[in-house]
């Protein structure tokens, strides 16, 4: 048997503690929750029930209880044949299950919920309309800003329709010596034209083509140029009598020559 070691040997002295850093903290922080859980344990298990508690438990025990013969209703059942399991009715074809307990929690009136699911709907429904409604909104922006850029398109080619048809009958009307054209408006302005001179003849134009749109002055000069000088526009031919250009040209039209 080994001797039994001196407690004043050095063995016993000289033992040095743990003193690994941090170590301390972290006992402490497991010694704390130790605690805590303890303590919360003895609170769960000394923690007075309440009303609705109880109530909710003794529910939940009586609905997992089946129902025995000391029930009469369950008596009368048996009396008239009935089995635990079957189904209700004479040819056995109706339910099998009691009918669920609703249990009502909130302080509200009967029909509140339904009230609630209905508004619940018809914001539902507001939104769906005012989205659409939106939407709506934006593809007729869409379609009318199309129509715009269209009718500008349009425009733009009308006016430029316009200019080569003022170019060729200038050009056609001085190659017959006609200084002046029938309407102002028949020629391009030249540009060398001083303020003044332009400013006159706006005036005296005025009054004779204000109220002619883009399209009337182009069909205007188009009946023109095929009139007097047996020239399409939109051929740009210029035909030897009126039998030649009423045969060889598709019409006066734009849309015609397409």
């Amino acid at each position: 048997m080994a001797e039994d070691e001196d407690y004043m040997s050095d063995s016993f002295i000289n033992v040095q503690d743990d003193i690994r850093p941090g170590l301390p903290v972290l006992r402490q922080i497991r010694e704390a929750r130790r605690k805590e859980e303890k303590r919360q344990e003895a609170n769960l298990k000394n923690r007075q029930k309440s009303i609705k508690e109880e109530e909710q438990e003794r529910r939940d025990t009586g609905l997992k209880k089946a129902l025995g013969c000391e029930n009469k209703g369950f008596a009368l059942l048996q009396k008239m044949g009935y089995k635990s399991g079957q189904a209700l009715g004479k040819s056995g074809d109706g339910i099998v299950e009691p009918i669920p307990l609703s249990v009502k929690t909130g302080k509200s009136g009967i029909g509140h919920e339904t009230l609630l699911k209905r508004k619940a709907e018809e914001k539902l429904e507001s939104y769906r309309r005012k989205i659409h409604m939106k939407s709506q909104a934006e593809e007729k922006a869409a379609e009318q800003f199309r129509i715009r850029l269209k009718n500008k398109q349009d425009e733009m080619k009308l006016e430029g329709d316009l200019r080569r048809s003022q170019r060729a009958c200038q050009q056609l009307d001085t190659q017959k010596n006609i200084q002046v054209p029938r309407e102002a408006w028949y020629w391009l302005r030249p540009e060398e034209e001083t303020e003044e001179e332009t400013e006159e003849e706006q005036d005296e134009d005025e009054y004779k083509s204000e109220d002619l749109s883009v399209l009337e002055k182009l069909q205007i000069l188009t009946s023109y140029l095929r009139e007097e000088h047996l020239y399409c526009i939109w051929c740009g031919t210029a035909y030897e009598d009126k039998e030649d250009l009423s045969s060889n040209c598709p019409g006066p039209t734009s849309a015609d020559h397409d």
